[in-house]
């Protein structure tokens, strides 16, 4: 039986990849306090990103996803879990210089929205959240600027 490969959808992986220096800030708010980081790396398989973020700030945790896709249906995921024990599973899409990432469900339901540029090396988009499941609020503004 043919089976479909996902080198096509994988490929569309490749602008996530790097070293990157973190920005998150509330809405119409200054910058949050001390630096955060995320390396995003491809794992020894090639098939999924590894995603491992630090942040020196009490109240946002350290984290780690893993991201990859299903080749036939051409759909990603992200599979996410933080130092306080949280994991969540989001449905994922990216390309046309678009990322985007959501959940539904308790506690809250997220969704995160943001825009490539055009050379890479920036990612500018918004956490939001709904609390009741349908009134969507700013949550956080996050900006990822490549490093080197």
């Amino acid at each position: 039986m043919n089976q479909p490969t996902a080198e096509e959808a994988l490929k569309r992986l490749e602008v996530l990849v790097g070293e990157w220096i973190l920005e998150a800030k509330p809405p119409d708010g200054p910058p949050w306090p001390g630096q955060a980081r995320s390396m995003i790396e491809w794992h020894d398989s090639g098939a999924h990103l590894v995603v491992r973020s630090t942040v020196e700030m009490p109240e946002a945790p350290d984290s780690i996803s893993i991201i990859g896709c299903d080749g036939a249906k051409r759909t990603y995921f992200q599979l996410y879990s933080d130092e306080r024990g949280v994991c969540r599973v989001y449905e994922m899409s990216i390309g046309d210089w678009e990322w985007k990432l959501w959940r539904e469900g308790e506690p809250f339901s997220q969704r995160f929205s943001a825009t490539i540029s055009n050379d890479g090396n920036t990612i500018v988009g918004r956490w939001e959240k709904a609390p009741d499941g349908s009134t969507w609020k700013t949550d956080f503004d996050l900006t990822y600027r490549k490093v080197g």
